[in-house]
């Protein structure tokens, strides 16, 4: 039997396994919103993280009692069937085992950066946008970590389709990795950082950046700098070796 709470049908918890739905496990604990149902996310840390490791950097995880763990990396290297999310959706008790001991002890997360595309089925850019939700709720409720959530986008007539359940949120982050180098990607992730600035109630946004100049990087976040936002870039590998050969 399906129960209904008014907004949402909730299906039992031992049932979830026998639908092959066990995110509902996720979900169930999480609030939803807007015309896709599409999960919350909640960040509103005071404390930032200032080193930023790959997912493949185990050996940065701890690089600084604030390291956070992100994702700005090609989806083959977090995602497919022995990606964490394959786990969550079958209830993969050994590789989920294996994801607790891998993030053992890591207190922040940027939620995963699933490409999106402006050229490819909109279904498909939804979905990743979904993935990216519940494997934060996963960080969130199974691991008790903070995960700030990263803003993924395509095209600008979806900003609020890709933003939708981040609404609660005072801190996002967000990739400028190879957005500042094309006048189309710096134009479409300036306004998206419009958007969010816009429409988030936002008091901070982490960037993730392998600029070895970082006024470059910050030129694009002009918007929301002078909005009283503050706008944080910690350190990580790519950066450090590129603002290394600056220096050199």
């Amino acid at each position: 039997m399906l129960l209904g709470d008014g907004n949402h049908v909730r299906v039992p918890r031992d049932m979830c396994h026998l639908l092959n739905y066990n995110i509902l496990k996720l979900l169930n604990r999480a609030q939803r919103t807007g015309p896709l149902d599409m999960p919350e996310l909640h960040c509103d840390t005071k404390v930032f993280p200032d080193y930023l490791a790959l997912y493949r950097e185990q050996s940065q995880y701890h690089a600084t009692p604030l390291t956070a763990v992100c994702f700005y990396s090609f989806d083959n290297e977090f995602d497919g069937p022995n990606g964490l999310y394959s786990a969550i959706y079958y209830d993969n008790k050994s590789r989920l085992a294996y994801f607790k001991k891998r993030f053992k002890n890591i207190r922040y997360f940027i939620s995963p950066d699933y490409s999106v595309f402006g050229d490819i089925h909109v279904m498909e850019n939804l979905y990743r946008i979904f993935k990216a939700r519940i494997v934060a709720l996963w960080f969130s409720l199974e691991l008790h970590a903070v995960v700030i959530p990263n803003a993924s986008y395509a095209d600008p007539d979806s900003f609020s389709t890709y933003f939708s359940g981040l609404e609660k949120c005072s801190v996002i982050a967000m990739s400028a990795k190879s957005h500042i180098r094309y006048p189309s990607e710096r134009k479409l992730f300036e306004k998206a950082i419009q958007y969010a600035v816009d429409h988030l109630p936002l008091k901070a946004i982490v960037v993730y950046s392998v600029c070895g100049k970082d006024e470059t990087c910050l030129k694009s976040f002009e918007y929301a700098i002078k909005r009283g936002i503050r706008v944080i870039i910690p350190d990580n590998t790519l950066r450090s070796r590129n603002m290394n050969r600056r220096v050199s």
